[in-house]
């Protein structure tokens, strides 16, 4: 009988094959993670978030400049951080940054180089959650990272090594529930480790030989979420007319110092300036009149790949579609540009009546999302560019946001970006009420971040699924009361439930009570439920405001 013929080495062909087959594999099962989320409310949830990163990072990886070990798994950390979305997408996203670190300078992977790469990623995510919480994806990270080094150890087959380790994976992942009383009361397992689960399983199929469309994955769209700004801008109003991308492969890495004189010379020629320099790349980004200058001047430090350059005055004109005449080319030189604001906002807002309220009190740009959509990391860096601002203070209104706004702002180079780590639209409302164009940028950071800490938020809405938590009882459509702490109350009537969800809320101390309905509430509805409150809560002011907000019929907020 002929001995098995071992697979000792990876090469860059079949690990492209691997992780596009994760990123399906992972696709293909983001309802059933979903399904999984503790939580029974409508939303965006986990298996959306990690695919939408995973087939951003997969495009990228499927259009590697060159098939190489550095190429793929290049383009698997840079898609990916850009594509990120949510908590569970962002932690992905470093996973698969760490990786990238790990193996990036080998020619082709064996199991002990696999490990390390592995093992890189765990310590990459780690240090991106500020409290890394085990029972999570993080956990099923760490012990298959360890399960790894210690397989590698023994054995130079792919097949043995990827069995056991993604059975490894499995194993802890059954574990989560014991890890985290939340899991085992719901009966589930965590949705972020299902989802790593998914992605390794995907590339453990890929590895055996299960055909991969390569193709496919180019033509995936990444649904972005959709912005909802200011009137649309004027062609004169686009200052800097070519949007101008590139990656340069440095011939040695550059020193700070250099990195620094890069980034002066870009913001000389333009605006909307990112530069990432990470060892022997630099990943460019500049809005310009003259991409041939920052061209020239990148080449000065190695070669260029990755080129890109788009006339966004014409990219303008065929979104208005406007006609051959209307789109004659001005030869006025273009406007100067204006002197950028000390101050700018950007916002996370889902309804048109928040929306509304957003910019009636100064928010320049709003991004559409929320619980139904997290935007990405690329969302937030397109938000920021919009903004014409010396320093611009992001609120992301929702804590699944927060870890993408943080990843936007390590990007962007050419503008003080501030955090306001607002969970709900409450509290982002409140912060911007509390902004004082006065004070600077620190007393403002420092007053807003007290501010939201004073805002009790309440939600109402109804359940997807049947559950079990903190010890209520759960059925599907049943309508719950949720407020910081998770969920309070449950019922099967809207206006029973926000009453009983609001005596939890307020207190002696307690001045303001603000009610904002949503699509799915008649103002009648509304109204009826602010007598009674007007009623109950006579020491207190009271306001009702149209959110608009799709899924809750209610969001309250307490000061």
């Amino acid at each position: 009988m002929e001995a098995k013929i071992k697979m000792k080495q990876i090469d860059a062909a079949l690990l492209q094959k691997m992780l596009i087959g994760g990123a399906k594999r992972l696709e293909a099962n983001k309802e059933y993670i979903n399904e999984l989320n503790v939580f029974p409310v409508p939303d965006g949830d986990t298996g959306t978030n990690m695919t939408m990163t995973a087939l951003a990072a997969a495009k990228e990886v499927g259009n590697a400049a060159e098939v190489t070990v550095k190429e793929v798994t290049r383009g698997l950390s840079s898609g990916s951080l850009r594509g990120a979305r949510g908590n569970s997408g962002v932690i992905l996203s470093q996973l698969f940054r760490g990786f990238y670190k790990g193996v990036k300078d080998q020619d082709v992977l064996t199991t002990e180089t696999v490990a390390v790469g592995f093992k890189k990623a765990v310590e990459t995510a780690y240090k991106a959650v500020m409290k890394p919480k085990e029972g999570t994806i993080l956990t099923v990270a760490k012990v298959t990272a360890e399960k790894a080094v210690y397989c590698a150890r023994n054995t130079e087959d792919f097949e043995e090594f990827a069995q056991v380790v993604i059975k490894e994976a499995n194993e802890i992942l059954q574990k989560t529930p014991e890890m985290l009383p939340v899991l085992k009361e719901a009966g589930v397992v965590d949705s972020g480790g299902q989802g790593l689960v998914e992605f390794l399983q995907g590339a453990v199929d890929a590895l055996m030989g299960k055909e991969v469309d390569l193709s496919s994955i180019e033509k995936t769209a990444v649904k972005p979420a959709a912005t909802a700004s200011e009137a649309p801008l004027e062609e004169k109003d686009i200052k800097f007319g070519y949007c101008t991308e590139f990656i340069v492969m440095t011939k040695e890495e550059i020193s700070m110092e250099e990195e620094q004189k890069f980034k002066d010379f870009l913001m000389g020629i333009g605006d909307s300036i990112v530069v990432v320099a990470d060892e022997d790349i630099i990943k460019v980004h500049v809005h310009t009149n003259h991409p041939g200058k920052a061209i020239e001047k990148g080449l000065t430090y190695g070669e260029l790949t990755n080129m890109k350059i788009d006339n966004m005055r014409e990219e303008h004109r065929e979104r208005l579609n406007l006609t051959q005449a209307e789109a004659q080319v001005d030869d006025q030189p273009v406007k100067p540009e204006e002197p950028k604001k000390d101050y700018g906002f950007v916002a996370v807002s889902i309804g048109q009546g928040m929306n509304d309220i957003f910019r009636e009190l100064g928010v320049d740009y709003l991004i559409e999302g929320g619980q139904t959509m997290n935007p990405s990391t690329e969302d937030m860096l397109n938000a920021i560019e919009q903004v014409n601002a010396e320093t611009v203070f992001i609120l992301p209104n929702n804590k699944n946001i927060i870890l993408a706004a943080t990843q936007a702002q390590s990007l962007v180079e050419d503008k003080n970006v501030v955090i306001i780590p607002t969970t709900t639209v409450p509290q982002g409302i409140s912060a911007i009420i509390g902004f004082d164009p006065e004070a600077d940028v620190e007393s403002n950071e420092e007053s807003m971040k007290d501010i939201i800490e004073c805002v009790k938020t309440g939600e109402v809405t109804y359940a997807v699924r049947d559950t079990s938590i903190n010890g209520i009882a759960i059925k599907i459509d049943d309508i719950m009361g949720i407020d910081d702490d998770g969920i309070k109350k449950v019922g099967q009537d809207v206006e029973k439930v926000t009453l009983e969800l609001l005596e939890e809320m307020v207190d002696e101390d307690s001045e303001l009570i603000s009610i904002y309905y949503g699509e799915d509430t008649t103002k009648e509805q509304a109204e009826a439920l602010l007598e009674k409150v007007e009623e109950t809560y006579g020491d207190c002011d009271v306001q009702l405001e149209y959110g608009g907000q799709p899924i809750y019929y209610f969001l309250l907020s307490v000061e």
